[in-house]
Formats: C-alpha cells, structure tokens, sequence
C-alpha cells in the first residue's frame, strides 16, 4: 500500500507523444516543470492517489533476461543518476512510441516524474512515475473584453482520474523492483502492462487471493447460478468472503468443507479449478496468506442481486452469508405455473 503523507518531487517533466502507426511525432520538453505553490500542491495528489488503494503489485520481466526489461532498465539507471533523468524520460517515451502498432493507440502527454519519501511497507524510498493522459476535458475560461466579462471553451487535463499510470518503487525483494499500474483507459489490455511495461502479477498473497476469488467468482456464475439457483451462486459468494475474512490462510480443504454442504459442489469445484488455470495458463494455490485488503477491495465489486423477470430484485448482504439459506426460500407455484421466493423477516428496518 503507497502513502503520500511526505512524499515530495524533485523533478517532473512532459513530453508529446505520437502514433508509430499514424507516422505522427514525439515532442520533447529539455527541462523539468518549474512549479508555483498552486499547480504543485495540486499535481502531488493527482499523480500518487491512484495508488492509494491499489493492492496488486506487478513484477518486471522478460523472456530472456530481466536486465534487458527497457522500462527496469531506465528505472534502476534513474534511481542511481538523477542527473540522466531528462534522458532517461525522452527514453521512456521513445520506448512506449514504439509499442504504437495500431490506430486506436491515443496520442497525447506524457508525465514522468520522480518522487521522494514515498512510503512502502513502512520505508521511505524514492519512486518513479510515468503517465499517459489520452484525454482532455473541456472547461469554460472567462476573459476581460473591453468592459465585459466574455467566456471561451478550453480543453485541459481533468484532476480526477489519470488515463494510464504506473508507479515504480526503488524497493527491491525476490520479485525485483515493486510496481503498480493503473489503467482506466482499457482499449488495449497488452499495450500498457505487455507491451510497455512487460510486467506480471508478483508472487504474493495478494495475487493468491485475488487470483482464487475471480475463481470463486467464475465457478459461482459458471456452474452454480445456472445448474442451482441465482440464490446459491449468490450464497456462496457471501461465504466465500465470509471464510477469506475469518481466516489467515486458506487450505482448500478446509475451504471446501465449510463452504459446499454438497459432495458433487466439491467436486464440481474441483474440475473447474482445473480448467480455470489450463485456460490462463497459472497455477491456483491450494494453501496461502490471505491479503486482507484484497479482500475487502473485491467484496465491494462482488454482486449478490437477484434480479427476477417480474422487475423485482431481491439483494442478498454479502456480510451475512447464511441468511439467505435461513430467511429465503425457493418454490414453485402450480396454479399460477411461476417460481416463487419466500422471505422471512420479524420487521422491516
């Protein structure tokens, strides 16, 4: 987890970036920004709150040599030599210029920036940032005309949200270098991790736990929701975060044990564990550490609606995963030839 509660930057500067594939050009700036009070205070939150909350840490990589990772390579040399960073940063955009190999590839800024003091597991480190804005918002701009006040459009770059971002951390363990991407501009799933940064997911308990509740929550919309019932795709989901926030590591065991009250669920689980790593090509641990912040992240995504075709939905509280199993129940009328649920409550609140 990034804070920012003392980070500084010592230098960032912007270039322009083309298209390769529309033979449009790169536009280099020879010097770092010159910030006032104002454009500062405003630009350090923008650049380091979308990490805030980023839990997903990345690793560099290649298929021959790590050391030959373009985007490593510039980030350790930078890290050693301040001095280079304005050539470093033409560098980076040269590099992601390269990965431009089609029209829908955006042309825009680019932000490459050093930070100080940025914490990490505790430890204050430098850091490197490198941004892509792709898109401008249109503002209103009012000017003095003679004696009126007249307005004008202008487009700038919103304070909101960045497009495309990574966050490289001068702190080093088996995995390498750490890193965090964000990418809120998704047109292209390779272009920014694959092809720019080459990166994959660290080996981690945050990937671990990540990576088994997407394949918790695939088997549950795969196979319970259509062979069962919307209740028990949505009954298992609330006890699968129930089981990840009781427990500091899960044993798939004794997941299972807990979770399925059916033999055949087990083994239908089993079956799609497999066919859910063959089809991505990485391996599900049976036993690891639970990151607690992943979970309660993906518990905010998880959905346990149960939308009916009579425009009535009836919404399960992944915080009580047995309620549904008490208070709701499934049937079928004969007269009326329709399915029903059954709620049971002592009052409405």
């Amino acid at each position: 987890m990034i804070k920012r509660n003392r980070a500084s930057i010592p230098k960032l500067i912007i270039h322009k970036i083309g298209n390769k594939f529309n033979d449009t050009k790169n536009a280099f700036s020879e010097s770092p920004v010159v910030f006032d009070e104002d454009s500062y205070q405003l630009m350090l939150p923008y650049l380091l709150k979308p990490f805030a909350n980023v839990t997903e840490r990345f690793k560099f990589t290649h298929h021959a040599d790590v050391n030959l990772n373009e985007i490593n390579s510039y980030s350790q040399r930078l890290f050693q030599d301040e001095e280079s960073f304005v050539e470093v940063s033409k560098n980076v955009v040269a590099h992601l210029y390269e990965q431009s190999n089609s029209a829908q590839i955006k042309t825009g800024d680019v932000i490459v920036v050093l930070f100080d003091d940025v914490e990490y597991k505790e430890i204050l480190t430098q850091a490197i940032g490198i941004y892509k804005i792709e898109s401008k918002t249109d503002f209103f701009q009012t000017f003095l005309e003679g004696n009126s006040y007249d307005i004008a459009v202008q487009k700038g770059i919103s304070t909101k949200k960045i497009d495309k971002g990574c966050l490289i951390v001068n702190y080093k363990d088996d995995e390498g270098l750490a890193v965090f991407s964000v990418d809120n501009n998704n047109y292209d799933a390779q272009y920014w991790t694959r092809n720019f940064l080459n990166v994959k997911y660290a080996d981690d308990s945050n990937h671990h736990t990540l990576t088994y509740i997407d394949l918790c929550r695939e088997f549950s919309g795969e196979v319970l929701k259509p062979e069962y019932s919307t209740q028990e795709h949505s009954h298992f989901l609330a006890r699968t975060i129930d089981f990840l926030k009781e427990n500091e590591t899960v044993n798939i065991h004794d997941f299972k044990e807990e979770v399925f009250d059916e033999e055949d669920m087990k083994q239908q689980f089993d079956d799609y564990k497999k066919s859910f790593e063959e089809e991505r090509g990485l391996l599900v641990r049976n036993q690891f550490h639970v990151a607690d912040l992943v979970v309660k992240k993906q518990k905010q995504k998880i959905r346990t609606e149960i939308k009916l075709d009579t425009h009535i939905q009836i919404k399960l509280d992944v915080e009580a995963p047995d309620a549904s199993a008490e208070y709701l129940e499934l049937g079928y009328d004969q007269e009326k030839k329709m399915k029903y649920y059954k709620v049971y409550f002592n009052e409405e609140e």
